[in-house]
């Protein structure tokens, strides 16, 4: 405003009361366009920024390398045993696939399961096989901060597989009604590399 009364003492009376309103509404024209578009522009900032985690999923680094725990396992036509399991996990693809070994055994059972799934997105998808008791067959699911939640299914089985990973400690389990190993629970710890 005090450059508008300079201008208006510099030509003096010869500014008519018509002028000075334009000269006002035209500068305020301007003066709400730029506070327009910096608001725009701090509005698509915010946007970007609150869309970045969304976008960048953590895929498989956080759970690379091998991990040892203990839990049970439940035979389809048993008594629930006491297992000790190792589970190797080779990422790849930078850290969007994964080759999973799964390694466990009790007094009586086995199970030795191998899987290579891809993640896209949150989406994960692949494919698994059972050595001892020669079954195989698909993957799908999500990974979200940390769980990987999927279905593991073949012809004859479908099984429900939930890996949390906190740090350096994981708890895998494994729901499978009506499967050779119907339940298996263990909680591990990351090897020391």
């Amino acid at each position: 405003m005090n450059d508008l009364f300079g201008l208006i003492a510099f030509f003096g009376e010869t500014l008519t009361a018509p002028t000075v309103i334009a000269v006002v509404r035209k500068r305020s024209m301007f003066w709400n366009r730029a506070i327009i578009h910096r608001m725009l522009r701090c509005s698509l900032l915010m946007t970007v920024l609150a869309a970045a985690p969304a976008c960048a999923e953590p895929g498989f680094g956080n759970v690379a390398g091998s991990w040892s725990g203990s839990g049970s396992m439940k035979p389809s036509d048993g008594a629930r045993e006491r297992v000790r399991c190792k589970v190797d996990y080779n990422v790849k693809n930078a850290g969007q696939s994964v080759k999973m070994n799964v390694r466990c055994a009790s007094d009586a059972y086995k199970m030795d399961l191998s899987a290579n799934i891809d993640q896209n997105g949150t989406n994960l998808s692949g494919n698994w096989f059972e050595s001892q008791y020669r079954q195989g067959g698909r993957v799908s699911g999500q990974n979200v901060n940390g769980l990987i939640e999927a279905k593991v299914e073949s012809d004859t089985i479908v099984a429900l597989l939930t890996v949390r990973t906190k740090g350096d400690r994981q708890t895998f389990v494994m729901e499978a009604p009506g499967a050779w190993v119907s339940q298996v629970s263990i909680d591990l710890v990351r090897d020391p590399q």
